[in-house]
């Protein structure tokens, strides 16, 4: 792995990384690295996390079911 210049990331007091539990830092808020920040992007780009709701309804169904 390749270092990076500069100074530390600076972590953030009573703010955990939502993806290991180590404190967040204020460069890749609210993940503790870029590397948690990636795994969290993966997850949405494979749809691994999903929000509650009705199914779509194609625009087939929803012009049959309307007036004619």
């Amino acid at each position: 792995m390749a270092k990076t210049e500069g100074p530390p990331p600076v972590p953030l007091l009573r703010q955990k990384c939502p993806n290991c539990g180590k404190n967040a830092t204020l460069d890749f808020r609210p993940f503790c690295s870029k590397r948690c920040a990636d795994v969290d992007l993966g997850r949405w780009l494979n749809e691994d996390y999903r929000i509650a709701g009705d199914e779509a309804v194609s625009n087939e169904e929803s012009f049959d079911e309307g007036d004619h």
